[in-house]
C-alpha cells in the first residue's frame, strides 16, 4: 500500500514504530481514556467509516484510513513519528 501514497519504502519503518507504539497493530485496540480505536487509534473510531463500513474489524480498512490521515496531516510517517515523540500522540 505504501507506493499508492507515494512514500518511499523506508517510511514503513516509521509507520511500524508509530502503530506498534499506539496499538501494537491490534485492530481491536481500544483506549478507554481517549476513546481511540484500532490500529491507527482513531478518535473516535467511527471516523474510519469513511474508509469502509467494516472499520471495526478490518485491518485493511483501518490501515487505509490511518495512512490517509497521516498523508493529510503529516505528509509522511516519519513526520507523524516525530510528532508522536514530541507530543506523545499523533
Amino acid at each position: 500500500m505504501l507506493p499508492g501514497f507515494r512514500w518511499t519504502h523506508w517510511q514503513f519503518r516509521y509507520l511500524n514504530l508509530l502503530w506498534m507504539r499506539e496499538s501494537g497493530w491490534n485492530r481491536h485496540a481500544y483506549n478507554a481514556a481517549s476513546g481511540a480505536y484500532g490500529i491507527p487509534q482513531a478518535v473516535p473510531g467511527s471516523k474510519m467509516a469513511t474508509a469502509g463500513p467494516d472499520w471495526r474489524s478490518s485491518a485493511r480498512t483501518q490501515i487505509l484510513w490511518g495512512m490517509g490521515y497521516i498523508k493529510t496531516r503529516y505528509v509522511t510517517p516519519w513526520r507523524a513519528w516525530q510528532h508522536e515523540l514530541r507530543a506523545g500522540w499523533y
